[in-house]
């Protein structure tokens, strides 16, 4: 789904999106990097006019960035807007290589392992696959589900792609042929939000849920390893939607860390990764004054928050004694804190803005209770209309031709 505002890592190669812009920088303490910024706004248009399937025109887009990918050596880079465009940059240097159309409006994308293809997801529930060498190259429909995706993941080994959707699935395909399917996921009561594959334990699956679920899965047998449920952790001055799923599940494979950020909570939960027991463990949630936007480890360095303050637009957590807590100072945090001030604009009025997952909720109907209540309103309209017997035992009124008849005998 839409994020209003996102982070991703690569390296040391850092974005930071909001809108219809972002701005790409390094964490790198030189003095001497020049961000690079780019807004799809003026990105080039559909020559021809764009028409639904019956013909008639369509709404056309507002550019805001739906998602976006660093490719695994970095690369390369990749987003989608609203206006159904992907957009492939190459990052060393900085360089737009091509703008392409999709379909549908698209809710994630993510790179193979070998970089050789870009995978889009849709609301239509389809995969389309890119060329990244042939960057003017059309898409191919690869997969197909009957509900809306929310996330896709390669494996490691680009064997198999991982497809979550709103019907609470997560689906294994077979790269190669992706109507071949390995397994199912299954356990989520709700949309499953996020997944994400352990790149140093390939075999295991991070998955989360708007049930406030975070589970491991060895995913080729679809088999639920742990469950951990969110509801549980909450502490009781911590503030808390009734309705929360995980925007974003990030992981460091330095400590071994999975660190959760929830959809309208200002907390980042912390878990330890046990694989030879194959379970997670809470560790700590990390709590923020103001809105949290987005988080991703930098190996080597920690936890980058994206957070909706001018002043201290992003802090960098590092684990001390084996508690996870904010760096007072750092010269790379303060270098990309002021590259994001003095482009606070693709931020500023973002903070009341909900692209969460808040729509996607099952809708619930009581029809029971409200079947019981008429049929009550029925039987007292009932009663009403037939009394019940009086003193002398008779129990309904007498027609009078029955009267007459019953006195002549």
């Amino acid at each position: 789904m839409a994020s209003c505002a996102g982070l991703a890592l690569c390296g040391q190669a850092l974005v930071v999106r909001g809108g219809s812009r972002f701005l790409a920088t390094s964490t790198a303490s030189s003095d001497d990097d020049v961000p690079f910024t780019y807004d799809c706004s003026t990105a080039e248009k559909k020559s021809q006019e764009n028409k639904g399937e019956d013909g008639q025109p369509v709404e056309k887009g507002s550019d805001t960035i739906l998602a976006s990918a660093f490719s695994k050596s970095g690369g390369y880079f990749a987003l989608t807007d609203d206006s159904k465009r992907l957009i492939l940059f190459r990052t060393k240097p900085w360089q737009c290589l091509s703008v392409r159309t999709v379909v549908r409006r698209c809710t994630a994308l993510t790179f193979t392992a070998s970089e050789e293809k870009l995978l889009v997801a849709d609301k239509s529930g389809d995969v389309y696959s890119f060329s990244v060498s042939d960057p003017q190259g059309c898409g191919r429909l690869e997969l197909g589900h009957l509900s809306m995706l929310l996330d896709v993941a390669v494996s490691p080994d680009d064997r198999y792609v991982l497809t979550a959707d709103r019907d609470e699935k997560i689906r294994v395909s077979w790269a190669a042929a992706p109507h071949s399917i390995e397994s199912f996921c299954l356990g989520h009561a709700e949309f499953v939000s996020r997944i994400l594959v352990l790149p140093d334990h390939p075999e295991l699956l991070l998955s989360s849920s708007g049930d406030c679920t975070l589970r491991l899965w060895e995913y080729r047998s679809g088999r639920e390893l742990h469950c951990c449920h969110l509801t549980s952790l909450r502490e009781p001055e911590e503030p808390w939607a009734p309705r929360s799923a995980a925007s974003r599940i990030a992981y460091w494979g330095q400590e071994s860390c999975v660190a959760l950020l929830c959809d309208c909570i200002p907390v980042v939960y912390i878990f330890q990764l046990d694989a030879r027991r194959q379970q997670l463990a809470y560790r700590q949630q990390l709590a923020f004054q103001h809105r949290v936007w987005d988080v991703a480890f930098e190996e080597g360095r920690g936890l980058w928050v994206l957070q909706d303050c001018r002043e201290a637009p992003l802090v960098l957590c590092r684990p001390v004694g084996g508690r996870w807590q904010a760096v007072p100072e750092n010269a790379a945090l303060e270098k990309v804190s002021a590259h994001l001030q003095g482009n606070w604009a693709m931020l500023e009025g973002l903070a009341g803005v909900d692209a969460g997952f808040s729509g996607l909720y099952k809708a619930t109907f009581d029809n029971v209770t409200a079947y019981l209540r008429k049929k009550e309103e029925r039987l007292q309209k009932r009663r009403q209309q037939n009394p019940p017997p009086g003193p002398n035992g008779q129990a309904k009124k007498m027609k009078p031709e029955e009267a007459s008849l019953r006195c002549s005998s």
